[in-house]
């Protein structure tokens, strides 16, 4: 098939070009250049700003792509422009999504009531307020990745979703870990591991969460699969691995791969401090059902959790983020936590 891909040159976007360039598929990426990744040199490249994509049109019909996977649709207008541009020229749009367009996600950040019943099927409530971040002050300037007023993936799963003439599939990812995580997931407690801390704090609430996640290449699976599988036109799935640990479990399983010693210490959190204390309810856990993909497509992951967490604890050892923020690693407080905990 011909493949255009919006995006494809950062953390999952390689690992997704690399596994359907294997099976000789033909691919064409549409970026901004400013990603140098280490991608086949048969792959065809197209430079250019997605705002422009209109611009575009004349070569993307010269390429005839059977399909388009959108890897970093942001607002509605990124969809409105991918669908109005390639309709009557490809089969089907594929776009990037994420679980936090659960109605379950707006109750975790404080911004809907109640509680949602988990693990969230592809059919369950939806957010009811969009723009969960508009009027939130943005990241830093220099991540790429900055939440912008304008952000929600629901809109755009309806734009793609809703073309009868351009058919679309939407795949909704969980927390992705893995080599390349420009967020550094594993980070905040790999380092104080390799501190040789004795032992991390976590708040109960926090100890007791749970979320899906998911191996960027295992993540990069699904996409291929969803790229490949006419089953998927006219589908929304999950993706993300079949058990969600709760935190405490999750750095129990960090720790034994990154061969730390040390003990996990559960307390209230009116015995914490503010900064030790998660900003978001824990009641509400963030875990999906993955039985449709994996039925549908026939999807698996390839790679099991210890040799995902030994890959990622390699990559994140040799590439620490470039910026921390010292009050991350309050060691001293934490101490004190922890004589104040008798331990």
């Amino acid at each position: 098939m011909r493949v255009l891909i919006i995006g494809g040159t950062r953390f999952i976007g390689p690992l997704v070009v690399k596994k359907l360039f294997a099976h000789d598929h033909e691919i064409t990426l549409f970026h901004r250049g400013k990603t140098q990744a280490a991608l086949p040199t048969d792959i065809r490249h197209i430079l250019g700003d997605r705002k422009d994509l209109t611009d575009f049109h004349d070569e993307f019909k010269k390429f005839q792509p059977d399909i388009v996977l959108d890897m970093i649709p942001i607002t509605q207008e990124h969809a409105k422009l991918v669908m109005k541009t390639l309709k009557g020229i490809a089969k089907r749009v594929i776009a990037i999504s994420s679980q936090d367009v659960y109605r379950a996600y707006g109750i975790l950040i404080g911004k809907e009531d109640g509680l949602e019943e988990t693990p969230l099927t592809e059919d369950s409530a939806l957010r009811q307020k969009l723009y969960p971040y508009r009027g939130e002050r943005p990241r830093a300037q220099d991540d790429p990745q900055k939440i912008l007023d304008d952000y929600d993936k629901i809109p755009i799963e309806k734009i793609v979703m809703s073309e009868p003439e351009l058919p679309g599939t939407v795949l909704r990812l969980p927390m992705v870990y893995g080599p390349g995580d420009y967020q550094h997931r594993l980070f905040e407690y790999l380092k104080r591991m390799d501190d040789r801390r004795p032992a991390i704090v976590l708040e109960k609430g926090l100890a007791e969460w749970r979320s899906s996640i998911g191996y960027v290449e295992n993540v990069a699976d699904a996409i291929a699969l969803a790229v490949t599988n006419e089953h998927a036109r006219n589908r929304i799935y999950n993706v993300a691995e079949p058990d969600n640990p709760t935190i405490s479990e999750w750095l129990r399983q960090i720790g034994g791969a990154a061969g730390w010693d040390g003990e996990v210490v559960v307390a209230i959190r009116e015995k914490l401090p503010h900064q030790l204390v998660p900003d978001f309810k824990t009641e509400q856990h963030l875990t999906v059902d993955t039985t449709r993909i994996r039925e549908e497509l026939g999807y698996c992951e390839s790679i099991l959790r210890d040799e995902a967490l030994r890959y990622t604890i390699e990559w994140e050892r040799m590439h620490p983020p470039q910026k921390v923020r010292p009050e991350q690693f309050d060691y001293e407080t934490e101490d004190m936590v922890l004589k104040e905990l008798g331990y």
